[in-house]
């Protein structure tokens, strides 16, 4: 070989030798770069693992607080005031605790008020509460001419009382929801009255007669039976409990449906026959105001007094009350209380929801109170009435009495009011009842 050769062969000698020491470094880097991001990758998943156990201590340490619920106003519109006001608000201070961000502010208004002066502002879009109470019959009326929320999905019939939401019906739909229920079943007394003088509950008209005679005589007595008035419906409902006493409950249905006239013999023989001898022998006292008549009742100024079970809450000693119905009787007026929410509520959702807990578990919190009501939904238990009008439900119902709806409440509008003026004539004046009969009959509804 020559010298150029031998130079030859050495570099390539080398640079082989060269190449083998950097192919040996590369995969040596590699390794230990590969080590290093393994544990690199270590690291960063304990790394991410205290802190999501820092985030769980700190959660525990600091809970998360939810997002604050819009506040809500609802004005509610009723009829009751003094005592009765005080049970309906037991009835929403029980919703507020569930619902803390809803404000209820209840405000009076008689049913009459609502019936007169609500259409017109539904007519301009207006209406000046969330959720009103009014009569079956007006509520019908308003839902059918679009004014209200359709209820029918919140409102399970099956889950009420029979019969109960056929006034706030229309088109097929339930425009009104039924709150507790009332009933009219007869002549209350004080038991320690009738202990007193020696008085029983009579067992026939006969003997209902001679037990006014009786009381009559009593010194201090000014009339055997206190006359309720207001508008003039707490002598309709004296006169309807004659109806269906001596004329059946279908005369009370027949008068309702106008199927039966006022003008008819058999409905003049109920008044003629029973009623009018009682008002002619000055039995009733004059219409006095239904509120203020009751202290006087309770001191013993009169002895009897036609009221619906309400009253159970507005004397001093409810256990010392007791009623019977006249004997003949085979059912008593009753009715619920309904309410609605018109469409032009700026809250409609928050008022359904108040409204569904107002035809629920708001109705045992309701009968529950003073308020002398039963309740319609048939899921509150009896023993959660209170305990005064346990006795009176159970003294109906084991008497088998049917109710019945309120004939003037029923037929409504205009006739109602000449319903109420008649009866406040006839009362004053029970030579006139043929001539009250006839006004009744021309004003009547047809069938």
């Amino acid at each position: 070989m020559s010298q150029t050769q031998n130079k030859l062969v050495i570099f390539a000698v080398v640079l082989a030798l060269l190449a083998l020491v950097l192919s040996l470094y590369s995969v040596i880097t590699i390794q230990s770069l590969a080590s290093r991001i393994t544990d690199l990758s270590n690291s960063v998943a304990g790394l991410k693992s205290d802190i999501q156990a820092l985030s769980q201590q700190i959660g525990k340490a600091v809970p998360t607080q939810p997002a604050p619920q819009q506040k809500v106003k609802l004005v509610v519109i009723g009829p009751w005031s003094g005592d009765e006001a005080k049970y309906f608000q037991a009835v929403i201070e029980a919703y507020q605790r569930t619902h803390p961000n809803v404000e209820i502010e209840y405000r009076t208004m008689r049913a009459e008020d609502v019936a007169a002066t609500m259409p017109i502002q539904f007519a301009a879009g207006v209406a000046p509460g969330d959720v009103i109470f009014g009569w079956g019959w007006f509520i019908a009326k308003m839902g059918k001419e679009g004014h209200l929320v359709d209820l029918t999905s919140i409102i399970k019939q099956d889950e009420y009382v029979s019969g109960i939401l056929d006034a706030v019906k229309a088109d097929g739909k339930v425009w009104g929801a039924p709150f507790t229920m009332w009933l009219k079943p007869g002549f209350w007394y004080r038991k320690s009255f009738f202990q007193k003088y020696g008085l029983s509950e009579p067992k026939s008209y006969d003997e209902f007669v001679q037990l006014l005679e009786k009381i009559k005589s009593i010194q201090g007595v000014k009339n055997p039976i206190a006359s309720g008035d207001g508008m003039g419906w707490p002598l309709s409902d004296i006169v309807e409990h004659f109806i269906i006493a001596y004329g059946g409950p279908q005369m009370q249905l027949n008068l309702i449906s106008g199927k039966t006239r006022f003008t008819d013999p058999s409905v003049r023989r109920v008044f003629e026959n029973y009623l009018v001898p009682l008002l002619q022998k000055k039995y009733f006292s004059e219409p006095i105001e239904w509120t203020t008549v009751i202290p006087k009742w309770w001191a013993g100024e009169y002895g009897l007094y036609f009221m619906g079970t309400w009253i159970t809450g507005m004397v001093e000693d409810p256990n010392d009350l007791d009623f019977f119905p006249l004997p003949e009787s085979k059912g008593v007026v009753g009715g619920a209380d309904y309410a609605f929410v018109p469409k032009y509520s700026k809250n409609v959702d928050a008022a359904v929801d108040f409204l569904k807990f107002l035809a629920t578990e708001g109705q045992g919190v309701h009968a529950s109170v003073p308020s002398g009501k039963i309740p319609t939904w048939t899921k509150v238990p009896v023993s959660q009435l209170w305990k005064p009008m346990q006795s009176v439900y159970t003294k109906i119902t084991q008497r088998g009495m049917a109710i019945l709806p309120d004939l003037d409440d029923s037929i409504g509008g205009d006739w109602q009011k000449l319903f109420w003026d008649q009866l406040k004539l006839l009362w004053v004046n029970p030579g006139a009842l043929d001539s009250v009969l006839k006004t009744l009959e021309s004003a009547q509804p047809k069938p």
